[in-house]
């Protein structure tokens, strides 16, 4: 008798593990189900309730810029086509002024992007995020989490275009002069 019950543990213990890697499998699945229907559906509320810092430490809230038209360009001073497309949004957002707001969201540190406008000066608000930075840029649509990443917020919140990589400019000008 106990050597029946000793092999019948080894057929226990695997379908224990075939049940658990099922329900994790599951788990998983709906996970990233959830997270794709708040991209969605939420991501902008997720966006507008956050509160940054800007190079000198004072408070953003993001909630200032609801209704408007608004470009977020995440980016990092040690990422060459971030740097690259910098004056480029710079001129993009002077010529917009009266309809479009720009934010830069830095995946850096304060000295670093200080340091680096300095150089390149940039008339729109860069605010210091750090790691925390890239994961709202995950939760408006980077999922692969690369730089730069440049999104588009219409009016009414919604994502309306998403650029990964460098810009191109006439596209992203389409995309904020289009009614």
């Amino acid at each position: 008798m106990a050597q029946r019950q000793d092999a019948a543990k080894p057929g226990r213990r695997r379908w224990l593990a075939y049940g658990g890697a099922g329900l994790a499998a599951a788990a998983v699945g709906v996970g990233l189900a959830w997270r794709q229907a708040g991209q969605a559906d939420g991501a902008s509320d997720i966006f507008y309730t956050q509160t940054l810092d800007d190079l000198e430490g004072r408070a953003y809230k993001f909630d200032q810029w609801r209704g408007r038209r608004l470009v977020v360009n995440f980016w990092a001073t040690w990422c060459p086509p971030c740097v690259d497309e910098m004056p480029e949004l710079d001129a993009l957002h002077r010529e917009l002024a009266g309809s479009v707001q720009f934010v830069g969201i830095g995946i850096d540190s304060a000295a670093n992007m200080r340091a680096f406008v300095q150089k390149v000066p940039v008339g729109y608000p860069l605010l210091v995020a750090g790691n925390v930075g890239t994961e709202l840029a995950r939760v408006l649509g980077n999922s692969a989490g690369g730089l730069p990443y440049t999104v588009v917020i219409d009016e009414k919140g919604a994502v309306i275009h998403h650029y990964t990589g460098r810009i191109k400019l006439d596209a992203l000008r389409g995309a904020l002069t289009a009614a």
